[in-house]
Formats: C-alpha cells, sequence, structure tokens
C-alpha cells in the first residue's frame, strides 16, 4: 500500500488568481492539504471561430514562411485546432514542416512536438527578448517569420524583425479579456490585504499586472506589500516574466526554477514543509496558525476567527505568558471583562482537543505549555 501523502500545506488559504488551467492547480494544493480559492484576474478569450485567424491562418498557407515563432504552447495548439476545424490542418502542417521553427521556452516546443513537428532551436529562457536575440543574430532580413503570438500582444518581436528586414505576419490564437467576477476580484485583493489569505500564485504576467492594478484602485498594495515583507504571506510567480509586475510593485515572489505548473506546486510545497519543521513543539504536537485557522500536526483545527488570534498571540509568545488584556484585544469586539477572557480559554482548550494545551499562569494570564526541550527560561508557575 502506498503511504499518504503528507499534508505541509494543511488550512493554508490559496488565492489563485489564474483563469486558465485554475482547476488543475486548485486540485494539485488540495491534495496537500491547502484550501484554493479563485478569483481570476483577466479571462482567456480564444480565437478558435475568428475569422481573421482563419484569414491569417489561410495567408501562411499561400505564402509559406521561412521561420515560425511559436510563443506558447496553448496557443500553438489552439491554432493547429482552429486550422483544423475548417479544413486547413493539413495544409498548415505541410507549410509548417517546411519552416524552421523556433520556440519561445519548453512548453511551446512541447506543443509543436505534439503536433507532429520539430522545433529547431528552443528559448530556455521562455522569453520573447532570447527569441529576438537569436533570430536577429542568425539574421531575418529578406524573410518571411510567422508568429504565433499569446494573449499579452507581440511583446515587440513584429517591430523588430520588420526594422530588421523580415516580413512579418501576425497571428493572434487567444487574447486577454476582462476578469469573469469583477466583484470576486476586488474582493479577493481585499482579503489578501486583511490577512485572511496566506499565499496567492499568479501564472502571467498579465494577469499579475491586472490584479495589482486591482489592488491599487482598493488601496491595498502597501497592506499586501507588507505582509509579504513580514512573511504572513506568500506570493508565487510560475517563472520571472510573471514575477516582474510583483518585482515593480516591491513584492518579491517565489519562483519555481522552472516555468511550470508542476514545478510551482512542488516549490510550494517545499516551503510549506520547511515552514512545517519550524512549527511550534507542544506537549499536543506541531502547532502552526495559518491566516484562518490553526493546524496541529497536520490537522486542522475546528476553531472561529476569535479562537484563531488567541491562538495566534499565544504561538508569537512562543511559550511566554500572555496577559488577559491582549487575550481581550484578539477577540472580536471590545469587552474589558476579563471573565470573557477565561471563557475563550476554556473553548479554545476544548476545541483543541488537549485541556492541558494551555496552562493559566496565575495573576498573569495564559501560556502553551511546550514539549520540554521547547520551554524557555522564566515561563512562569502554571496551573
Amino acid at each position: 500500500m502506498n503511504a499518504p501523502v503528507g499534508q505541509p500545506m494543511a488550512g493554508c488559504a490559496v488565492l489563485i488568481t489564474a483563469d486558465r488551467r485554475s482547476g488543475e492547480l486548485g486540485a494539485a494544493l488540495s491534495r496537500r492539504g491547502a484550501v484554493p480559492q479563485f478569483a481570476p484576474a483577466l479571462s482567456m478569450v480564444p480565437n478558435h471561430d475568428d475569422a481573421q485567424l482563419v484569414a491569417d491562418t489561410r495567408a501562411v498557407i499561400a505564402h509559406p514562411p521561412d521561420v515560425v515563432v511559436a510563443t506558447t504552447g496553448i496557443g500553438f495548439r489552439g491554432w493547429i485546432d482552429a486550422a483544423d476545424a475548417v479544413g486547413l490542418a493539413a495544409e498548415l502542417h505541410e507549410v509548417l514542416s517546411r519552416a524552421r521553427i523556433v520556440a519561445r521556452g519548453p512548453k511551446a516546443r512541447g506543443a509543436v512536438q505534439q503536433a507532429g513537428l520539430q522545433a529547431d532551436w528552443v528559448a530556455e529562457s521562455e522569453t520573447s527578448a532570447e527569441v529576438a536575440e537569436y533570430l536577429l543574430d542568425e539574421g531575418v532580413d529578406g524573410l518571411d517569420v510567422a508568429i504565433q503570438h499569446h494573449g499579452a500582444g507581440s511583446d515587440g518581436l513584429d517591430q523588430r524583425f520588420r526594422e530588421a528586414g523580415a516580413r512579418v505576419q501576425s497571428l493572434v490564437v487567444y487574447r486577454w479579456g476582462p476578469p469573469p467576477d469583477p466583484q470576486a476580484l476586488a474582493a479577493s485583493v481585499r482579503a489578501t490585504a486583511d490577512g485572511d489569505i496566506d499565499a496567492f500564485v499568479f501564472t502571467s504576467a498579465p494577469g499579475a499586472a491586472a490584479w495589482l492594478e486591482v489592488a491599487r484602485d482598493e488601496g491595498s498594495v502597501d497592506a499586501i506589500r507588507a505582509r509579504t515583507q513580514a512573511g504572513s504571506l506568500l506570493a508565487v510567480a510560475v517563472g520571472p516574466i510573471t514575477a516582474k509586475p510583483l518585482l515593480d510593485a516591491g513584492i518579491v515572489p517565489l519562483v519555481p526554477d522552472r516555468g511550470r505548473l508542476g514545478s510551482l506546486v512542488r516549490v510550494m510545497i517545499a516551503h510549506y514543509t520547511a515552514e512545517g519543521e519550524k512549527a511550534l513543539r507542544t506537549i499536543a504536537g506541531d502547532l502552526q496558525v495559518r491566516a484562518t485557522t490553526v493546524v496541529l500536526d497536520e490537522k486542522v483545527m475546528p476553531l472561529g476567527r476569535g479562537g484563531v488570534e488567541v491562538m495566534r498571540a499565544l504561538v508569537d509568545a512562543n511559550g511566554g505568558v500572555v496577559p488577559r488584556s491582549e487575550v481581550l484585544r484578539a477577540l472580536p469586539g471590545a469587552s474589558q471583562d476579563p471573565h470573557a477572557a477565561d471563557v475563550a480559554i476554556a473553548r479554545l482548550r476544548d476545541a483543541m482537543g488537549d485541556r492541558g494545551l494551555i496552562r493559566t499562569v496565575v495573576k498573569r494570564g495564559y501560556r502553551l505549555e511546550l514539549a520540554p526541550a521547547e520551554v524557555p527560561a522564566g515561563a512562569g508557575e502554571a496551573r
């Protein structure tokens, strides 16, 4: 029997800002305990039935290019599918098989291979700048160059190649559209700023830029930046191009070595596995506080928001004493009644399943009962 999959992301509220493949990404994170939330910053609008794309494809067939640039995997596959839908797939395949194919990264190369073709060169950095540098160094003067564009546009490739003497044919296979639910997007920005999200994930530069624009409109950028700098919020970008809008806003994201969703998931798992090794060791097990929940030995505990905030104060004290006044500040409302703190602690003990986990320190407040090796000096008498 296979060993059960660990839950290093147990209880993590992860905001997924992408439209395409968001379900796949959410499912992968859920298997490791995360709680995905979805608020796409942009929609992806396919052009499979677009008359312009069909006309451009006919032009490519009529005037076969010397060089074809495939900028995205989904875009190249979409181009082939669109050609097939109008009976042009065989002719397009024949034309492409005679051209020199340049792929902007491994995903584009994979789509080229899936179509039964071979990429002659691949930009491992997955940047249009590397594609331009390579082809301009080789020389494009007098050549016919067909460029399959991604949703963000040409990235300057068309202009640079034309200025170098090439005849350029552009093919836009999909484009970015407005967010599917603007209100949900704005709410996701506020939740991220307010501390209700543990991590937010971006899979495209246009999506990151659009999300940040909403954050600016909401006046939330400073709070989001502060949370990432404090380590209470993890920003994640699938690659360096996607990361750039975040970096420009002073938000430093976690970026995998390879620009793939699988690599993105693995780097997040590695991050939270390392965080788990820093968990507070208590007599009841390893304790972590997430944005909206508490996790004990990878098990999400049934606490309300007030209980989570009280536990956060206890964990932050690292075995030190938390006064009743601080417990009251962590609770909703503005009660100054010490009895309210006692009631909240009693409920918290019951919910955590180990009444010995939270100790009362006589005339001082409360503290967590840490594992013996973790108890700091001078923690105070408890009963």
